[in-house]
């Protein structure tokens, strides 16, 4: 069964870019995973620029919003207090913006899983409690 998931913006690099380490792993994991992967944002921000060097690999990325592949479902502006509290929390790991709207998309999409490549992943906490569902290699 194809499963939910919130995607970060090392694993949608990994997909795009073939040089990448782990692309095949990222890959495999997105075709697996149920339609739309859910992105953010300051994600998307990050995913450009690093692609930055492959603009038909930026177009794909368009494409993918524009065909629902990749749904935005989190708009900084109202979660700010949370991603405020998250920051401030994690700010030893340093927590990225998008890490911190990663978690809160976590905490309000509970059934989604991370698609991820980072390691600090496994110490953010849904609601300061519950280690996050993570998909990683």
């Amino acid at each position: 069964m194809a499963r939910d998931a919130i995607a970060d913006t090392g694993p949608l690099v990994a997909y795009f870019d073939r040089a990448e380490r782990n692309h095949a792993w990222a890959l495999g994991r997105v075709r697996e995973l149920q339609a739309p992967l859910l992105v953010c944002e300051p994600v998307l921000a990050e995913v450009m620029y690093l692609l930055g060097e492959l603009p038909k690999a930026q177009d794909a990325l368009f494409g993918l919003i524009e065909n629902g592949a990749l749904r935005i479902a989190f708009h900084v502006e109202e979660h700010v207090a949370a991603l405020r509290a998250l920051h401030r929390k994690y700010r030893d790991r340093p927590m990225s913006l998008a890490d911190a709207c990663i978690v809160r998309m976590a905490e309000l999409f509970d059934e989604h899983a991370v698609l991820t490549l980072d390691s600090d992943f496994s110490v953010y906490r849904k609601h300061g409690q519950r280690p996050l569902d993570l998909i990683h290699p």
